[in-house]
């Protein structure tokens, strides 16, 4: 029985440490919301009287939201999705495509993962601006002199956050759960002494309230839609890490700590602007969130609340290195340089191409915006869109992936898309506001995405229609080529055929290595591979071996170290006595080319810009070998 409590107690304190963490990286985006999310409805591009009827219609929109959307779409529906434990919109669509892909309606979902995906790019580059802008404003509440130097202290911050991404997050990480839990507990604290003060903000819990405001305003209403959906941002965050803490912490932090604080923070916001009248209600709801806070401990939650929106943006930020990692591993961007911040945290990576053009993006909409609320406009559109595509792509897993009868999918479906797609219609309204920007930026990286994927698959095919087979090759090259000490690895994309590299080396140096290893790195559709079935070896005969190395798309391609375990090719790998040989592939124009030229020189430039195989798969630098070939698409 003491084995049994102490057993149960160990696995209680590590679920409890994984719920404290996720608390830290996890929520920061959605955490940050209460800052912007209440003022929004009030004072963005369609502002709303501040009297009883709309503060408590917008606090019950806000609460039963943050109940459907979060709660139950993702935080009880979604994370039930895992594929092998991650989440997200390519692991869903991994998911759905290992169960449906060969179907007709496979490529569909492929494609809505895609621009979900594509979607997360501008989110990533909205949220730091707004959440530190937002911060920063409150500097105007304790003094209203300090209002020129939002701007200039919001840009310091944010460049020091890009510039600090190199050195990664595994030191300063273990100080954000505790900042978290004292940023949330703060927010909480504030919004009960306001409801203790003013109990009948508890109300809008009723959602009638919600409906009564439709009934009585309904363009407003559905224009509010708009700056309400803010309260929610981060939603899809929560899925996409949920491979970090898994899903039993995730949820418990969720239900017993942050949704608690939150809507404590929301509704107490509502409480103390529908006790004010006239100008102090007017002035009130410019910052609520600050002026909540008694005079004496603004300042301090100024200082606090920008801690917050540091974590929360360097959470997105870590986002987007892992879903880039994630879209490169899955064949959707060209290789690019990845650099490792930890030993011992695999997800640990920092890209500096992400980096640099996020930093670019994010201070070009600081000063082109100027402030928070007009970010605000540009905000939803790129939430609720991801929101809804996963909507449907829920739908295709309920029938397709978990076999639900329709009549059961249905329902539950069609609710969700009636909330999601009343958000996603209600964003569309700021399109002109800045709510292009976001669509802008999903359109340019779906394009990227999509081409690259194309014009990949192209010139696969098209070397594999040239190939020579491999066995016929071995005996010939065997018998006629002249054998030199050590081993050669020639790297190829596909599994059939002679590698362009391995032709090149025969006809220009006239020599064959005493084992010759053509190896092949597939990237499976899931995120780990067991490391048992990491291998699969056939010896040709003659001293050539076809390796194929899997790899799920959440793993790091080191070659060398796999070689290093591996006994049954021919002997052990000395890294001193084996070359690699790489093949860089050149795209010439084609008579008929099977790609609009436009997305051509697309390809053509992101293959030139792609980083080499060499640094892609660790290999080491002083025993690579690369040869050229020209490619027609």
């Amino acid at each position: 029985m003491s084995h049994s409590a102490s057993g149960e107690d160990g696995r209680l304190s590590a679920k409890t440490k994984l719920a404290v963490g996720a608390i830290g990286i996890v929520f920061g985006d959605i955490g940050t919301s209460p800052l912007y999310a209440f003022r929004e409805t009030f004072v963005g591009p369609h502002p709303l009287t501040l009297d009883r009827l709309h503060v408590l219609g917008v606090v019950s929109l806000i609460f039963w939201s943050m109940t459907l959307v979060v709660a139950i779409q993702y935080v009880t529906i979604l994370m039930r999705a895992d594929n092998k434990g991650q989440g997200g919109s390519l692991a869903l669509v991994a998911l759905i495509s290992s169960h449906i892909g060969r179907s007709r309606y496979g490529w569909m979902a492929v494609l809505l993962g895609v621009f979900a995906t594509s979607l997360f790019y501008g989110d990533s580059m909205i949220t730091p601006a707004i959440s530190v802008l937002s911060a920063v404003e409150g500097l105007t509440v304790v003094e209203a002199g300090l209002k020129p130097l939002v701007i200039p202290i919001a840009i310091v911050l944010l460049v020091l956050l890009f510039f600090l991404q190199k050195r990664g997050t595994a030191k300063v990480g273990a100080l954000f759960g505790p900042v978290m839990i004292v940023y949330f507990t703060t927010i909480a604290t504030l919004g009960i002494i306001q409801i203790f003060v003013h109990p009948e903000i508890l109300y809008a819990l009723n959602p009638w309230y919600a409906v009564q405001f439709f009934l009585v305003d309904k363009t407003l209403a559905f224009l509010a839609l708009g700056s309400v959906v803010l309260a929610v941002t981060g939603s899809e965050a929560l899925y996409s890490d949920m491979g970090h803490f898994g899903r039993g912490p995730m949820r418990l932090s969720w239900f017993a700590f942050v949704m608690p604080c939150l809507l404590l923070n929301y509704f107490g916001q509502g409480a103390m602007v529908i006790s004010l009248t006239g100008a102090d209600a007017a002035e009130a709801i410019q910052n609520p969130f600050f002026i909540m806070a008694p005079e004496v401990l603004r300042l301090p939650l100024v200082i606090l609340a920008t801690c917050a929106t540091f974590i929360a943006s360097q959470a997105v930020i870590s986002g987007a290195f892992s879903i880039t990692h994630q879209a490169m591993q899955l064949g959707f961007i060209p290789r690019l340089s990845i650099r490792h911040t930890s030993e011992s945290e695999a997800g640990q990576i920092y890209i500096p191409s992400v980096n640099w053009a996020l930093l670019v993006a994010v201070l070009i909409l600081v000063l082109t915006f100027q402030n928070s609320s007009n970010l605000a406009s540009a905000y939803g559109i790129a939430v609720t869109g991801a929101v809804t595509i996963d909507t449907l792509l829920m739908a295709v897993l309920f029938v397709g992936v978990w076999k639900w009868r329709w009549w059961y999918a249905a329902p539950v479906v069609l609710l969700f898309l009636i909330v999601d797609g009343a958000y996603f219609a209600a964003n569309l309204t700021k399109v002109a506001d800045g709510g292009w920007f976001p669509l802008l930026v999903g359109a340019i990286v779906f394009t990227l995405l999509t081409t690259w994927a194309k014009g990949r698959k192209l010139m696969r095919e098209r070397m594999t229609e040239v190939a020579l087979p491999i066995e016929i090759f071995a005996k010939s090259a065997a018998n006629s080529a002249t054998r030199v000490p050590g081993t050669a690895i020639f790297m190829a994309s596909s599994t059939a055929g002679v590698p362009s590299a391995l032709l090149h080396n025969i006809k220009h140096n006239k020599v064959l290595h005493e084992r010759v290893v053509i190896l092949t790195v597939d990237i499976a559709e899931e995120p780990y591979v067991d490391p048992a079935k990491r291998v699969n070896i056939t010896d040709l005969g003659d001293g050539f071996f076809r390796m194929v190395l899997r790899y799920g798309f959440m793993e790091e391609t080191d070659v060398p170290a796999a070689l290093k375990q591996i006994e049954n090719c021919g002997g052990m790998f000395d890294m001193m006595q084996t070359s690699f040989f790489l093949s860089r592939q050149t795209l010439l124009p084609s008579e008929k080319p099977a790609m609009m030229l436009w997305r051509e020189k697309i390809f053509s430039w992101m293959l030139r810009n792609a980083a080499t195989a060499m640094e892609f798969f660790r290999l080491p630098t002083n025993r690579v070998v690369e040869l050229g070939s020209q490619v027609r698409i």
